[in-house]
């Protein structure tokens, strides 16, 4: 049916790359791009084997629009499936405007000299890719992605309007290393220390980041795992919810974090190990996190030994016909499984399955449109079904459980 290129050969380019090979019927000439072909060879081998589906492969720096504009138009794809780094999303959205092709990405665009992530770069980009007649989707992998997808159904088929969402998110695995982070160190670490933020009331508040005193936390009894300490933190869905879910009055995000994890980053921090600007060491400038990150386990090799489970989901406060209601949706994702499938962790297998199932909502025409999107702006019920379907089942249930105000 369509050819698309995946840029990113880390976990979730692997993930992304064999969900798509399962689903041939769609996804008819898959190309495999990164810096480091080499990578990409290594799932081009598995897929043959597992599937008996070919992939393309080719070397592109993400980072020359140039370059890969020029790859695009070779190819001529229809799509193209950012999973790089995102640093490169405006890059890439760059050379897919110059090609003419479609663009989707898992995580909203991040300048490289500050921890500081929102959505306004991408947006910014609304008229470009309109004028084109191209649509670009931002954030289609777990959360942001599926917990959006949750939203846009609970705003369609459960309630009339939404007060409060509450976006939970545990790891409860163990991957069996002294620390170590589950997607690219970098990006994570630059994520969980930076200053929190939730949307209350119509503006944004703020709060000390989780490795400060003051921090908020509390215990949520999440379903199959139990209860787990789930720390406030900043994280990107928030910003595009808070502006096209109806009536909301309060959205927040939480996350587990072990003390194990907690110990090792605030050590590290102390001592400077998650710094983001340059200093000086042997006569040459190295900027200490991405030192770091060569040093800690590659997040597509833990998956072998991984085991325990993730349960990421929504907790909704509205009303639906005149009465007070709160729904709670959520998956069970199990790292052991993954591996089996996949060859990769749930974490890594949560962001590239809704990937995927993007991607194929974009070249069947279930989301159509010119511009650029968020997830919660397209109709959710063809993607909630193919959750299901293609190893993400999820679970609605009236919510009792205990959040705090």
């Amino acid at each position: 049916m369509a050819k698309i290129v995946i840029i990113g050969a880390g976990g979730v380019g692997n993930v992304v790359a064999k969900k798509c090979a399962q689903n041939a019927h769609i996804f008819t000439e898959i190309w495999l791009v990164s810096r480091d072909e080499a990578k990409c060879r290594v799932i081009a081998d598995e897929i043959a084997k597992q599937y008996r589906v070919s992939l393309q492969t080719a070397a592109v720096n993400a980072d020359d629009v140039q370059a890969l504009t020029n790859l695009l138009q070779k190819i001529r794809p229809e799509l193209v499936i950012n999973v790089a780094l995102p640093y490169q999303d405006l890059h890439i959205m760059d050379a897919c405007l110059a090609a003419g092709v479609n663009y989707l990405d898992t995580a909203n665009y991040e300048p490289p000299d500050e921890a500081h992530f929102e959505y306004s770069h991408q947006w910014a980009y609304q008229e470009r890719f309109r004028d084109k007649g191209l649509m670009a989707v931002l954030g289609c992998g777990f959360d942001p992605g599926v917990t959006n997808v949750f939203c846009a159904h609970a705003q369609k088929h459960l309630f009339d309007s939404i007060e409060s969402i509450d976006i939970l998110d545990a790891n409860a695995g163990d991957h069996g290393h002294p620390f170590a982070t589950n997607f690219n160190p970098e990006i994570n670490i630059r994520e969980v220390t930076q200053v929190v933020r939730h949307w209350r009331d119509g503006k944004w508040l703020e709060t000390p980041a989780i490795l400060d005193e003051g921090a908020a936390h509390f215990s949520f009894d999440y379903p199959v795992v139990g209860p787990k300490e789930s720390y406030l933190l900043y994280h990107e869905e928030m910003e595009s919810l808070a502006k096209h879910i109806r009536g909301l009055k309060r959205i927040r995000f939480w996350m587990t974090f072990s003390e194990n994890y907690l110990t090792h980053l605030k050590v590290l921090n102390n001592v400077g190990m998650t710094r983001i600007d340059p200093v000086h060491f042997n006569g040459q400038k190295i900027i200490p996190l991405q030192f770091l990150k060569a040093l800690l386990p590659d997040p597509g090799g833990l998956g072998a030994n991984y085991s325990g489970k993730t349960v990421i989901g929504c907790v909704f406060d509205g009303v639906k016909d005149g009465k007070r209601l709160k729904k709670y949706i959520y998956n069970v994702c199990d790292h052991a499984e993954a591996w089996r499938e996949v060859q990769a962790q749930a974490v890594s297998y949560t962001t590239g399955v809704p990937t995927m199932i993007g991607a194929m909502m974009m070249l069947t025409g279930v989301w159509r449109g010119v511009g650029v999107f968020n997830v919660e702006q397209l109709d959710p019920d063809r993607f909630m079904n193919e959750l299901s379907r293609c190893g993400l089942p999820w679970q609605t249930l009236d919510f009792t459980g205990y959040l705090p105000e």
